[in-house]
């Protein structure tokens, strides 16, 4: 399937022409996901080129962009991230660290939950030193690196990825200091925007899904659909996608357009964890027991929709923070 999708050009959405891409930018990218959440398809779009590839197109230096982007948007190789998932959800402040030697940087630490497809030739992660922030390039295959499969609520493999003074050498670094904090605090937004658009298709197609079984299960000899109680639960789940849609699609363009956009992604992630959770249980109910049997595509939206509900940041999470930042700025005035 991903080489499908380099045969037709789409990995390569938001890499520029000089670089074998489209130059369609961010948002086209995350009508992308938005598609793969539609078909719960499990491709590694986030982390790939989402995460690294659109990291190295905005903060990388020509050497880095022309290594690695022409390679990732022909699907000749793979590239991740690690970010600070289920931890403190921000990559600018990463539990590893790193330090200086005389060919580049030595990591270690650890990551969980770390998305690494085979014949992955670089992680982007971050590191604290005693120079700040370091975002760099890791290689996998290096020794000091060791790599434990996990199994996510989705069903897919991730892996916690523990890093023992792990070599990263001096071309492979992304940016130190304030710069790499821009670019992790760039690379936080973007990840959580993504999300939320892969959960406007999950949740959309679940809606539709179950509207469509609703009205071909009949029951006392009418389709269920007909009934009150059903009808206003799925007229509020098309309430609830819609909303998410709107708060997904005002984070994508601010981000798009290189504008402030932390309140909105933080906003819309809200809405994306709750939207996830609410419409999965409705399409649930309304579907009875075929919800769950697993010979029926239902069970995994509602899987997918658990883990994009959690992943970099719950809803009562940012919603804390997003009530600490309203405090502080009014306070402050």
């Amino acid at each position: 399937l991903w080489q499908a999708l380099a045969r037709a050009g789409l990995l390569g959405l938001a890499i520029d022409e000089a670089h074998g891409g489209m130059g369609f930018g961010f948002y086209s990218l995350c009508t992308l996901c938005e598609e793969a959440g539609r078909t719960v398809a499990p491709l590694p779009l986030i982390p790939a080129l989402v995460c690294a590839g659109a990291a190295l197109q905005k903060f990388g230096s020509p050497a880095l962009q022309q290594e690695w982007l022409p390679g990732l948007a022909s699907g000749e190789l793979m590239l991740s991230a690690a970010l600070e998932e289920y931890s403190n959800d921000d990559p600018t402040r990463p539990t590893a660290t790193a330090a200086r030697n005389s060919d580049g940087w030595q990591v270690s630490g650890s990551k969980i939950c770390v998305t690494i497809p085979a014949g992955t030739r670089r992680i982007l992660l971050s590191a604290g030193s005693e120079q700040g922030l370091v975002a760099l390039l890791l290689d996998p295959s290096v020794p000091g690196v060791t790599l434990t499969p996990q199994t996510v609520t989705s069903g897919e493999t991730r892996y916690e990825l523990n890093m023992d003074q792990a070599e990263v050498a001096a071309a492979d670094v992304l940016a130190v200091g304030t710069d790499a904090e821009l670019a992790m605090g760039w690379v936080l937004q973007a990840n959580r925007a993504a999300i939320c658009a892969t959960a406007v298709g999950l949740c959309d197609k679940m809606m539709r899904m179950t509207g469509q079984y609703t009205s071909e299960r009949q029951q006392f000899g009418r389709a269920v659909a007909t009934f009150q109680a059903v009808s206003h639960r799925m007229a509020d789940c098309y309430i609830d996608v819609e909303c998410l849609r709107l708060v997904s699609q005002q984070a994508i363009s601010l981000i798009d357009q290189d504008r402030p956009a932390d309140e909105a992604v933080t906003i819309a992630k809200i809405w994306c964890g709750d939207v996830t959770h609410r419409v999965s249980q409705a399409a649930q109910h309304c579907h009875g027991g075929t919800g769950v049997d697993r010979d029926y595509p239902l069970f995994r939206y509602c899987l997918w929709a658990r883990q994009l509900e959690l992943s970099a940041g719950s809803s009562a999470q940012l919603s804390g923070s997003l009530g600490a930042r309203i405090r502080d700025e009014y306070s402050a005035t």
